[in-house]
């Protein structure tokens, strides 16, 4: 089974790891080359247990101030003696909506359900070469806790690699699917053009949601994204912010994109948001080519009213006193014939 393989304290989970109690022989196996010693998993054995013994994770569910009970399994594949210790952790969603632990020590008043694990005295399990631990646990459920999913996890450590296996933790009562999305954006622009959006758990279990990107343009419909399913299980309480590619996306219009989310148990929530797609740089071409023929308008119709007064001036030049006389040459001197403008207006 996989394990994960991390020095790191703030772990993303998944499913893999632990126990301790009962020691028992096993076959010697070679262990992969990238592999730590020791693998672990939920003990098969319980009445959770699938077909074969095999469980991938935890499902416990109980009822306020119930004391729930299961067992995890270690095995050492190594010819050495490997040292193990145990907690509880709370399980969360990063940003991106990917699965991660709580630190060993969360900050005062931050304790969820992982500080409602028991180790006893199995919380540091020694286990010797080529051998298999089984350790019992127990997760007691507070008076006062509400219904729903309390995600959590169990993390194994040593000489500073931690592993965990997830714990679907449920306390009875009712349950309610709930959620909204918020923040819808479109960025960027053509193949690159994305949807990005936020959804929020607004209920107290955890969700598989799932998408559809419906577009209305100024001329229509635009291509959208159809139904599908969200590669994220949303916790409660959590917020994630994620992006959806849009292949569709136009070149030229005015859009109204919306986002609609559902999952399981009644939950649907949608919200909007308008972009504009402009091909700016052949919109800059455009509008520098219609700028020119402004430009060349503009100065064509100059030109023409320039030609216009130069030629009246050039030909009422005599009138005004020229060689032919004028107010000041010989009493009458013939007065010349009217003109016509070059528009062709009467005078």
């Amino acid at each position: 089974m996989p394990v994960l393989h991390t020095p790191r304290r703030d772990v993303r989970l998944l499913l893999v790891l632990l126990a301790a109690a009962a020691v028992h022989t096993v076959p010697a196996a070679p262990a992969a080359a990238d592999e730590p010693g020791w693998t672990a998993e939920p003990a098969a054995g319980t009445a959770a247990a699938r077909p074969g013994g095999a469980r991938p994770y935890f499902y416990l569910e109980g009822a306020p101030a119930a004391v729930l009970e299961d067992r995890l399994a270690l095995t050492n594949t190594t010819d050495r003696e490997r040292t193990v210790t145990l907690r509880g952790a709370d399980a969360y969603n990063t940003a991106d909506g990917a699965l991660a632990v709580r630190p060993a020590a969360p900050a005062p008043g931050a304790g969820g359900a992982g500080s409602w694990f028991s180790f006893g005295a199995g919380a540091t399990v020694k286990i010797p070469p080529r051998t298999r631990a089984v350790v019992p646990f127990t997760v007691t459920v507070p008076p006062a806790s509400p219904p729903g999913d309390h995600p959590a996890a169990v993390i194994a450590a040593e000489a500073g690699r931690e592993a965990g296996v997830r714990v679907h933790l449920r306390v009875s009562g009712p349950t309610l699917a709930a959620l909204t999305v918020e923040d819808v954006a479109v960025r960027g622009r053509g193949a690159a053009a994305v949807v990005a959006y936020t959804l929020v758990n607004r209920g107290n279990v955890a969700l598989a949601p799932e998408l559809d990107i419906r577009a209305e343009g100024a001329f229509g419909e635009v291509p959208g994204r159809g139904p599908r399913a969200v590669p994220v299980e949303l916790l409660p309480g959590q917020r994630v912010e994620l992006t959806e590619p849009w292949p569709g996306a136009p070149v030229l219009d005015r859009v109204r994109v919306t986002v609609t989310v559902t999952a399981p148990g009644g939950a649907e929530a949608a919200a909007s948001a308008s972009a504009w797609f402009v091909p700016w740089r052949a919109a800059g071409w455009t509008g520098l080519g219609l700028l020119g023929l402004g430009l060349l308008g503009l100065g064509g119709t100059a030109f023409a009213a320039l030609f216009l007064v130069r030629g009246r001036r050039l030909r009422r030049g005599p009138a005004d006193g020229g060689a032919d006389g004028g107010p000041s040459g010989k009493h009458g001197a013939t007065t010349p014939a009217p003109e016509h403008e070059l528009t062709g207006a009467s005078r």
